[in-house]
């Protein structure tokens, strides 16, 4: 049902996804962090239909102009991220919207704490034996939740995020893309979420 290309990108391995329909090829990219050229690439025979932001920090949306001067495409993030990304978004994100494209449905989960804005995107499919997706932006990584050193961040807030709306939701066979680097699965962080509320980071 779902095919998801994942390109990392830019100094920092920042994650950039195309994310499709495979019956229809219709698709959305997730973050347009860095190398527009590559991204670009990735949508060749797709119908994309949004860029689609999981936060407003500079090294997330530095490849939006060239994405959308080429594809025509509207830029789409949460209107909590306007000051942090120092521009609007097209369209505004909100918790519990749903995108759809073909026949994949993206959920949108607000998940505050690494920046005001900071949303999810969940794929949760109908088919029996079909793995659960969640692009996790700088919330959840492989070993713990992302960075809240700046001062509209909160480590209480991120860890209320985790805890309330995205271990409950998803089962322990959910893949985790998150914004930078390698992937891990629900499963493999759930054991760890008590050890990262106790250690303050």
């Amino acid at each position: 049902m779902v095919n998801v290309t994942k390109l990392l990108v830019g100094p920092y391995d920042n994650g950039a996804y195309v994310v499709s329909c495979r019956r229809t090829q219709q698709a959305v990219i997730i973050d347009a962090a860095a190398e527009p050229e590559r991204i670009l690439a990735a949508c060749q025979g797709l119908e994309v239909g949004s860029i689609l932001t999981t936060h407003g920090h500079a090294d997330h949306i530095s490849a939006v102009d060239p994405v959308q001067d080429s594809l025509g495409i509207p830029f789409l993030m949460h209107g909590a991220d306007l000051d942090i990304a120092e521009r609007p978004p097209d369209e505004p994100l909100e918790g519990g919207q749903e995108i759809v494209f073909g026949d994949v449905a993206l959920h949108t989960i607000h998940t505050p704490g690494h920046t005001p804005g900071s949303v999810c995107f969940v794929f949760e499919p109908a088919e029996a034996g079909t793995a659960h997706i969640i692009f996790s932006g700088d919330t959840l990584f492989p070993g713990g939740p992302g960075a809240t050193r700046w001062e509209y961040s909160s480590f209480g807030q991120i860890m209320d995020s985790l805890e309330r709306h995205i271990f409950p939701r998803l089962d322990d066979e959910t893949i985790v893309h998150p914004g930078h680097g390698a992937d891990t699965t629900i499963g493999a962080e759930r054991p760890h979420v008590g050890e990262w509320r106790a250690r303050g980071w």
